[in-house]
């Protein structure tokens, strides 16, 4: 965790609402456009808007400020939670797995599906999650796999060569064989459930999807539906050297 210095000076909205954790950059831009941030009674959709202190600002309706504080948290997600903040089907949320004391509005980073496990993040700081949300972070996300039955070699060479779906161009960065119906992948890019598509098209079932690594961050021994803070030397592996409060 680590304080924020808001300070009394003009910052652009979007950046306003990832400090006050509602969402990273690209998403409170989205929240902007859809005419749903109003700043001193006026709805603003442009944005280029900028706020200081003694400016009043509404989500909703709803007054938001910037939190005090930002956290980031690593969970080992048990199959069967959503990594959503509610879920009107009344599914478990991961984020009912957080420490209660917690005062601070967390969101994940990366999610997981419902049915996959293991390391996932959770934060306030909007540069942390609009960092590890863009395509070229270039941030390794590392699973292990056990299928319902074998693995069979070209499935494993798809991964390793490349292969397109229904449009769509799917690699990972290195695939491994660890027993007959059992692999190691390594994503970079990381699309929208990559590993259950490329196993489905070979007719395969992934009984256990598990995320063991992000970047230099382990899954290790965390026990399941457990959290800890990410240290400070994890944090700088992940952003270089190059992480801060940026405008």
């Amino acid at each position: 965790m680590k304080n924020l210095n808001w300070r009394a000076r003009n910052i652009r909205l979007q950046v306003f609402l990832s400090h006050a954790g509602i969402a990273s950059r690209r998403a409170a831009e989205g929240l902007i456009a859809d005419g749903r941030v109003c700043v001193n009674g006026v709805t603003v959709t442009s944005q280029g808007t900028k706020v200081g202190e003694g400016d009043i600002v509404l989500l909703d309706g709803k007054p938001v400020q910037p939190e005090k504080r930002l956290l980031y948290l690593a969970l080992n997600k048990p199959s069967g939670y959503i990594c959503s903040s509610a879920d009107p089907q009344g599914r478990p949320l991961a984020l009912s797995l957080l420490p209660g004391e917690i005062g601070e509005r967390l969101y994940s980073v990366g999610r997981l599906d419902l049915l996959s496990c293991g390391l996932i993040f959770f934060t306030n700081d909007g540069n942390f999650a609009g960092f590890l949300g863009h395509p070229g972070c270039g941030v390794e996300k590392e699973y292990i796999i056990e299928a319902a039955g074998p693995i069979p070699g070209e499935a494993i060479d798809a991964f390793r060569n490349g292969i397109t779906i229904d449009g769509e161009y799917y690699r990972a960065k290195s695939a491994d064989r660890t027993g007959r119906s059992a692999m190691r992948i390594v994503l970079v890019e990381g699309k929208n459930r990559e590993i259950r598509r490329v196993f489905s098209h070979f007719h395969l079932h992934p009984a256990v999807l598990r995320r063991v690594r992000i970047g230099p961050v382990l899954l290790g021994d965390l026990g399941e539906g457990d959290s800890r803070p990410l240290t400070k030397n994890e944090l700088s592996q992940i952003f270089g050297g190059k992480h801060g409060n940026r405008d």
